[in-house]
């Protein structure tokens, strides 16, 4: 069996469905880290309400969308930053300061760029979104 990056589908398929005005996409197969993004996807407003579908396999989100999504993407590999260095990153992905947000994989869990440098904590850089 071919090994899945389910950060890479998850952002694929939120992606597609968004380019094609779909109201909500199914994203298989599901993951803690994928279900956290998601969350953080949710504080920020970019996604509606998720569910986890256990079908015996690897489980699927059903994610409602709000239409909010222009690009988003996985950042490969994962690059580890300082809190101090965010801003650097934040130039390369995002398209101008203040829109969109970088998601950081933290010791403290998963959260947008704005709220890991309030907090003072580095992490790796997951994705992006805007």
């Amino acid at each position: 069996m071919a090994a899945t990056n389910v950060l890479s589908n998850l952002f694929a398929s939120l992606q597609n469905a968004e380019m094609r005005n779909r109201r909500e996409c199914t994203v298989i197969p599901a993951s803690r880290l994928a279900s956290e993004v998601l969350k953080v996807l949710q504080k920020k407003r970019y996604v509606g309400e998720f569910e986890l579908i256990d079908d015996g396999v690897g489980g699927k989100l059903r994610v409602q969308l709000l239409g909010r999504i222009n690009k988003c993407g996985v950042i490969s590999p994962r690059f580890p930053v300082r809190s101090s260095k965010l801003v650097d990153w934040e130039h390369r992905y995002l398209p101008a300061v203040g829109v969109g947000s970088l998601i950081v994989s933290t010791s403290e869990g998963v959260m947008a760029h704005a709220e890991a440098q309030e907090r003072k904590i580095g992490g790796r850089l997951i994705g992006y979104v805007y």
